[in-house]
């Protein structure tokens, strides 16, 4: 894991701290060829430059976001823009239920949208794979 999402755990409370290390622990596990780093100042896994999924803090808790996770087809996963992202919010370590969270990322290597040239294409998206 890159050394600034490290830094980044250090920063949460020790509740949020639980909860990103258990994400980044599975994420690690289960998408070991993705690169890791801080964008946009959260942790991001990024699939041959594609961001795929990432976590950041919010009020209402720590959220996990897949880029493409609206074509999931997964209830858990809420979408919030007009883009192809959905999400779901954790309070507590305990939320994090491994068998979806493993599901949900290997939807995410299977499943992509190209935001990795969304700017080129003036904010559309173009299903990839």
């Amino acid at each position: 894991m890159h050394k600034d999402i490290l830094t980044y755990h250090k920063s949460l409370s020790e509740a949020d701290r639980a909860i990103a290390s258990t994400l980044a622990a599975i994420i690690e596990e289960f998408l070991p060829e993705a690169e890791s780093k801080l964008w946009h100042a959260h942790p991001v896994w990024f699939l041959e430059g594609n961001p795929i999924v990432g976590y950041s803090r919010l009020k209402a808790g720590m959220r996990l976001m897949f880029w493409s996770g609206r074509s999931f087809d997964e209830e858990k996963l809420i979408g919030t823009s007009k883009f192809k992202d959905a999400q779901i919010t954790f309070t507590s370590v305990d939320e994090i239920n491994k068998r979806d969270l493993k599901r949900w990322l290997k939807k995410s290597r299977e499943i992509q949208w190209d935001y990795k040239n969304i700017v080129m294409r003036k904010g559309q998206l173009e299903r990839l794979k």
